[in-house]
């Protein structure tokens, strides 16, 4: 033991002084390149034998020192109590369905006292379930949702109190049901550019974790950040968003799966421009499979495939402009095929394209669209796709006006088995 860890030191300083690697970046779809130097992670013959994510928290610190690099993830099981956080020109690569990254069990406990705005500390009843790293989010009754949780990593722990690393974004009441628990993401890259996460399988234990909220976390949470690429992940069982970013420009998911989560599918929103988002699955989900949020603009989403999910198959609303729809199929979920939601003029989801796409049998828990067009929405086209109804579910109508939108353009499109498209009377 002691041979292969001075082995495993040597490897990290020689690693650490190595030259850094300059990355290319592609515009669009992005294409990360590898460096020539990898740190593995997992088992015996692995520069970091561990299966945990300290481990390859250990292996990105040292990737992230020397400027950049790949960690390397071997095939197995890693218990995962915090978030691997990703830094900058940064590659995290598994080794395909045999890595897997499983949330540890969940935890929770009340405040003794308040824990106010801006503090890296709080005073609790019972330490017992959290450790050093492990991830954490405190909330309220009246901060429970959106971006007024505060997320954060356990750094000590002394007697009954816990620091972290993230200062509080809210006041939370100890007698407003303040709580801290040790939901999280499992994988986090903030405030990053160029970063690739690739090959390997999320599976987040839902049944025992507490939900995290898709503006703070998610299987696979990107915030505040550049030129990232997401490709062949699956996230299944995730209490939460199983993939979600936030404030973001130039993302790409391709060919990663979203199932069974407790929250929305794929979560582009705050602002994210020019994301892609092509050959994924988004199935069986609690949420919509794809729910574009706030401001999603300039996207294109192609050659998914999105069934099953408790909600919309699609969603779109405020301010998400400008988006390319082609050749995705959307089935069997149970309201609106595509749904675009209810707000003003100012801020509704206007210039959307929907070309060859096959949009079928939704409306499994009551009547529904194959596309429901509402708000004051406009300049929606909506051309050469298959829009059925073949028995299953209760699509009743291929396309919905509501009555305060316009420059609805459909052409070319076959439609079966409902009407064909119905417009509310103003």
């Amino acid at each position: 033991m002691k041979k292969k860890s001075c082995s495993v030191l040597v490897f990290i300083l020689f690693f650490f002084c190595s030259n850094t690697i300059i990355y290319g970046q592609g515009i669009g779809l992005v294409n990360v390149k590898y460096a020539e130097k990898i740190i593995t992670v997992g088992g015996a013959d692995a520069d970091i034998p561990g299966f945990t994510s300290g481990a390859i928290q250990i292996a990105l610190d040292a990737i992230k020192t020397r400027g950049g690099g790949t960690v390397k993830l071997n095939p197995g099981i890693f218990t995962i109590i915090g978030p691997v956080r990703i830094p900058d020109n940064t590659s995290l690569i598994g080794s395909g369905k045999g890595t897997i990254l499983h949330k540890s069990e969940g935890f929770r406990t009340s405040y003794i006292i308040d824990a106010d705005w801006g503090m890296l500390k709080a005073v609790v009843k019972d330490v017992s379930g959290f450790k050093k790293g492990m991830g954490i989010q405190l909330s309220d009754d009246d901060h429970n949702q959106g971006w007024d949780v505060t997320t954060a990593i356990i750094t000590d722990i002394q007697d009954n109190v816990i620091y972290f690393d993230n200062n509080t974004v809210f006041d939370y009441i100890a007698e407003n049901n303040g709580t801290v628990s040790n939901g999280c993401s499992i994988i986090e890259a903030v405030g990053v550019e160029n970063v690739k996460i690739a090959d390997l399988v999320v599976e987040g234990n839902k049944k025992n974790n507490d939900y995290i909220n898709g503006c703070r976390g998610g299987g696979v949470y990107i915030h505040k950040s550049k030129n990232c690429l997401v490709e062949n992940v699956t996230v299944n069982e995730f209490n939460g968003d199983s993939f979600s970013w936030q404030i973001d420009e130039n993302i790409t998911v391709k060919g990663c799966e979203a199932s069974n989560g407790n929250g929305l599918g794929f979560h582009p929103g705050t602002g994210s421009a020019r994301s892609i988002v092509e050959n994924c699955i988004s199935h069986h989900n609690k949420g919509d499979g794809i729910f574009l949020c706030w401001r999603v603009q300039n996207g294109i989403f192609r050659n998914n495939t999105v069934y099953a999910n408790e909600d919309n198959g699609i969603s779109i609303g405020h301010k998400d402009t400008d988006n390319i729809f082609e050749n995705n199929k959307i089935y069997e979920n149970a309201n609106q095929g595509v749904y675009f939601r209810d707000e003003n003029e100012e801020n509704s989801g206007h210039r959307n394209s929907f070309t060859n796409n096959i949009i079928e049998n939704n409306g499994i828990k009551g009547e529904a669209s194959g596309f429901y067009i509402g708000g004051t929405t406009h300049d929606i086209n909506i051309n050469n796709n298959i829009i059925r109804s073949s028995g299953k579910g209760n699509q009743t109508t291929a396309i919905f006006v509501g009555k305060n939108s316009s420059k609805v353009t459909a052409v070319n499109n076959k439609i079966s088995g409902s009407k064909e498209i119905v417009y509310e009377k103003k």
